[in-house]
């Protein structure tokens, strides 16, 4: 099981950032699509690293065109030799309609397009395909030698895509090189809802899961004394309260016999009891979604729990009060790879 980390703001510390985790022995650097840009920190991290693979997790694919993703991509996959793994993820309605103003569709097949629309201009540039990819949502039939990219040493890079839902977990196994599954997930709704639908996918695109790579960052409750681990108990179920309060995520907590607490999480987001919400996951479903235990235990539950179908895992402990105890979680998870 290979492990990452996430690289972090500010901009001009994700060198040496990337740096220390190849040094440490990390496999992964992660750039998240938070408050700041995606794909900028791993341009940063390609120039102070050889070997660390570096992935967005993720880019929000919908907010930008096919067309000028892929140059960014490439770009960048060229800067770091080869180690590029375009995450991409959906998003949901509001953003991507509110937020970011662009197109929405059923979320699924305007995915499946959408890597589709990466490969035929990939295609185009590496392998001196005629572009004509034509799709309900998005078009591109034009390219000249002008923009098309010069260096092909490296070919396309890789992409693996989030999902939750066995719509777009099929999408993946169809159509991607990987697939990252949510925190905000379960034993039993791995097992039997996403891990069939990756095979569905994979069938369609008559491929075996030797070619798919499955990761997951891992939600995580310890401390190293009662404070810390309250602490990340606490805020570890507000994060899982906020995601279960999203409809697109009912199926996990359906999975587990309590669809309606979506509901009710729902409504209290509505009135901004943000607080109020995490005090409504109980130590039960916690311990489902969760990887729970003293420092030590973490690792081990972790490859238990996934360990003959992840690999790719991350650790990150919310709420602790340095990094000394995410940095201790990662380096046992690194043992067991």
């Amino acid at each position: 099981m290979k492990v990452s980390a996430t690289l972090m703001p500010p901009l001009e510390t994700v060198g040496e950032q990337a740096r220390k985790l190849e040094e440490q022995g990390y496999s992964v650097g992660m750039s998240a699509e938070l408050a700041n840009d995606p794909l900028l920190p791993l341009a940063m991290a390609a120039q102070t690293t050889e070997t660390l693979e570096l992935y967005t997790g993720i880019t929000v694919a919908f907010a930008r065109s096919p067309m000028t993703l892929a140059a960014s991509a490439h770009d960048i996959n060229v800067l770091s030799k080869g180690r590029l793994a375009l995450g991409l993820g959906s998003q949901i309605r509001p953003h991507i309609t509110k937020r970011f103003s662009m197109p929405w569709t059923s979320p699924a097949p305007q995915m499946r397009e959408y890597i589709q629309a990466l490969r035929a201009i990939w295609n185009c540039w590496y392998n001196g395909e005629k572009l004509d990819f034509r799709g309900d949502v998005y078009t591109h039939t034009l390219m000249t030698p002008m923009f098309t990219p010069t260096d092909l040493t490296y070919g396309a890079p890789r992409v693996v895509l989030a999902a939750v839902g066995p719509g777009m977990t099929e999408v993946a196994g169809e159509v991607a090189d990987g697939m990252i599954a949510h925190g905000f997930t379960t034993e039993k709704y791995l097992r039997e809802v996403t891990l069939p639908s990756i095979e569905a996918g994979l069938a369609k695109s008559g491929r075996s899961s030797d070619d798919f790579e499955l990761s997951i960052p891992a939600f995580v409750v310890t401390g190293r004394d009662e404070r810390e681990f309250a602490d990340v108990r606490r805020a570890t179920c507000k994060q899982i309260a906020f995601y279960g309060s999203t409809p697109a995520y009912r199926g996990v907590l359906e999975a587990e016999g309590c669809g309606e607490l979506q509901t009710e999480l729902n409504q209290m987001s509505k009135q901004g009891l943000w607080d109020e919400m995490g005090e409504r996951i109980e130590d039960d479903l916690l311990e489902k979604i969760a990887i729970v235990g003293l420092p030590h235990e973490i690792a081990p539950r972790l490859h238990e729990r996934f360990g003959d179908v992840i690999d790719l895992a991350s650790a990150k402990p919310m709420g602790a009060r340095d990094g000394g105890l995410q940095a201790q979680l990662a380096k046992e998870l690194r043992s067991l790879g």
